[in-house]
């Protein structure tokens, strides 16, 4: 199944490795610690799509996940554009790499108190799981009276066309005739952007037996990014997940949409904040924030996206040019491309997304073969092979290039050329999309760690303390789980309206009250009058001094994509 995110699918049938290097875990005098830190990433599946702020232009990085089991014939989708666009292949591995180098992790070490037998309270259990270039465009009219081809081009896996002008009829009668079938809903919010003067992007994917889909990048003129989420509402879910990142200089923030810091009482600590979207929900719909708000998962460094598997230096797609199709393999092995075993089974693995689909495409196992057995020996089936489909390897070579070889290219020389990287998440109901976000750099911003940790402390009374990285203290009860606070408990510490210079206007603040109703709650868990807080120990942010024990022990979790979407966007020119 194909669903888009930010833009227009059609037709209406088709629905719209982080590795932790743990801080320390010291304790002094009268408890130790355990192995190390306890923790997960939170949920990563959602909507993705990335802006790189570059002077005056914008460049949009849009993932696409695509289901092969679907007739790729239907897939088509719409797009507002502010202003005639560059296209590109998109990089794959550049989403699963930023994806994982910024998710959120929340999780938390654990020390034990020292009890009179000598024998400690437990160490505590966790999921934590250590294993775990464009093709030349023509301009032409559509002969109608209507809208204008200002754009057309094959850009990888797609068929691309981009109409200017013409009135709503026009544009909707030309989607007709080109088999773009769209839900009639969506009409006047085409007569909306097409009034605010946009262009319109029209993808289909171009005839091919097994389509090898990848991101696409969009390149225009403007200074604010905009999501056109107007256009998603006719197919949207309730709740949809967008996140958006951005690779620039500085902090980005929303401009016309407000910005939230939830309330880390109301995260699930004990479970790793596997509540983390619930909580985010409830943030971004409450009071001041209505609905049209962003929380940031993480600013700071784009150090933190690995550049591994971008781009090989052993990787030239020029070989593949006369190369007899017997060889392929062994060629792409050379570039540590594929690698085929035979382990009583023979089983090959592909080290970059796309590969495995050219090689399907362009050099398909025959009949009654599987693609493992027929790569790993490509010389036992020589006289199966179909050598109209591999013809000279040239279109082979030309594929390796656009979609493998240039967007890893690309891709390494913007991380290397963008210092700053912000991600940003919010979930948003279709009553919600009425106004499309737009998102501009604040250079007076502070970062904004992914990792999230507490301490939690075991006491021999059963008692649990949770020291979180705000400095506050959470006690449970033996065997308590984690609180259901009063419902007066709000879900939002803070909701802010962002400034493109300078600190953001606060609208509302809940800290006096989220700190009165967890003093309350602490009180019936220590009725006796003892002080809250005073065990020796510190939150992830205050580290004590001297060392009872200290827990140096590494482990990693791997963020895994759930992804099932497809984003679009449109841009602003800055407003004077």
């Amino acid at each position: 199944m194909i669903r888009p995110l930010l833009g227009l699918i059609l037709p209406a049938t088709l629905t719209l490795a982080l590795a932790l290097t743990p801080d320390r875990a010291d304790a002094c005098g009268g408890f130790f610690c355990d192995s190390g830190p306890q923790g997960m990433p939170v949920d990563q599946s959602g909507e993705n799509i990335l802006f790189a702020f570059d002077g005056d232009s914008v460049e949009v990085h849009i993932q696409i996940a695509y289901d092969p089991n679907t007739d790729a014939s239907k897939f088509s989708w719409v797009i507002p554009v502010s202003a005639l666009p560059e296209f590109y292949v998109g990089s794959e591995v550049l989403f699963d790499n930023v994806l994982n180098g910024t998710v959120p992790f929340y999780g938390y070490t654990t020390s034990n108190e020292l009890c009179g037998d000598g024998t400690d309270v437990g160490t505590g259990t966790g999921g934590f799981d250590p294993t775990t270039t464009t093709t030349a465009g023509t301009s032409s009219s559509t002969g109608t009276g209507g809208p204008t081809i200002v754009y057309e081009a094959t850009v990888g896996a797609f068929d691309v066309v981009v109409l200017q002008g013409g009135n709503t009829d026009e544009v909707v009668q030309w989607l007709n005739d080109n088999g773009y079938q769209q839900d009639p809903e969506a009409v006047p919010i085409l007569d909306a952007y097409l009034k605010e003067g946009n262009l319109f992007a029209a993808f289909k994917l171009a005839p091919a037996d097994k389509p090898v889909v990848h991101p696409v990048v969009l390149r225009y003129q403007g200074v604010e990014p905009c999501v056109p989420i107007r256009l998603t509402r006719i197919a949207a879910v309730e709740d949809m997940d967008i996140r958006v990142f951005f690779l620039g200089d500085h902090r980005a923030i929303p401009t016309n949409y407000r910005h939230v810091l939830v309330n880390p009482l109301k995260i699930d600590w004990s479970t790793f904040g596997d509540n983390y979207k619930e909580v985010v929900t409830a943030a971004v719909d409450a009071f001041k924030a209505e609905g049209n708000a962003f929380v940031t998962e993480y600013a700071g460094p784009s150090a933190v996206i690995s550049p591994f598997g971008l781009l090989d230096l052993s990787w030239d797609p020029k070989v593949f040019n006369g190369l007899w199709p017997t060889d392929v393999v062994d060629e792409l092995t050379k570039q540590s491309l594929v690698y085929c075993y035979d382990y009583g089974e023979v089983v090959c693995a592909y080290n970059h997304p796309l590969i495995q689909g050219l090689l399907l495409e362009h050099l398909p196992p025959p009949d009654g073969v599987s693609p493992d057995e027929f790569y790993y020996c490509l010389s036992c089936y020589e006289g199966m092979i179909d050598l109209l489909k591999w013809g000279d390897g040239s279109a082979f070579a030309d594929a390796f290039a656009e979609r493998i070889y240039d967007p890893g290219l690309r891709a390494e020389n913007l991380l290397k050329s963008k210092p700053y990287v912000t991600r940003m998440y919010t979930t948003i109901s279709p009553h919600e999309m009425l106004e499309d976000p737009v998102f501009f750099e604040n250079p007076d911003l502070p970062p904004i760690d992914s990792l999230r940790m507490a301490q939690r402390y075991l006491r021999c009374d059963g008692v649990t303390r949770y020291g979180l990285p705000d400095g506050r203290f959470v006690y449970l009860p033996s065997g308590a789980t984690w609180p259901e606070f009063p419902a007066e408990m709000p879900w939002e510490e803070e909701t802010q309206q962002m400034a493109m210079a300078g600190a953001p206007l606060v609208l509302n603040n809940n800290t006096a009250l989220i700190d009165g109703l967890l003093a309350e709650w602490n009180a019936k868990v220590l009725p006796g009058g003892e002080s809250l807080g005073d065990e020796t120990a510190s939150t992830s942010e205050d580290p004590p001094s001297g060392c009872g024990c200290t827990s140096d022990a590494g482990g990693g979790a791997i963020a895994t994509l759930g992804l099932v979407g497809l984003v679009g966007l449109a841009g602003r020119r800055r407003r004077r």
